[in-house]
């Protein structure tokens, strides 16, 4: 069996929880186990077939002077956001890069070869 790269792994464990607690119609599935006052885990098995343990935490945010709980949570959405669209416009640059790097090398061995063959 392949091994399944831990970024795949973990993006499907937290997928199963996320939608084990808030998408289960009958309620939650898993049997979740209190690990502290501010913390829940369970036992899954990864996509490579191993144990995991996957936890929970409830983080209350501070009060804040400056700003609304509804205004520090979608300021953070919004960050969230735009740190994602941060990341793909990023890797768009870097594909752009890769394809052009690779079109200057074959045009750069199509040259040496007609040198060669000249």
């Amino acid at each position: 069996m392949a091994k399944i790269s831990k970024t795949v792994v973990d993006k499907k464990l937290r997928e199963d929880v996320f939608d084990d607690i808030f998408n289960s119609e009958g309620g939650v599935l898993y049997d979740w186990k209190k690990i502290n006052d501010r913390q829940y885990g369970v036992l899954l098995i990864d996509l490579n077939g191993h144990q995991r343990y996957v936890r929970i935490s409830a983080i209350v945010a501070e009060e804040r002077e400056d700003m609304t709980a509804e205004e520090l949570m979608q300021s953070e959405i919004e960050t969230y956001n735009q740190k994602q669209a941060d990341k793909a416009e990023k890797a768009k640059k870097k594909e752009a890069k890769i394809a052009r790097d690779k079109a200057r090398r074959e045009a750069e061995a199509k040259a040496k070869e007609g040198e060669a063959n000249a």
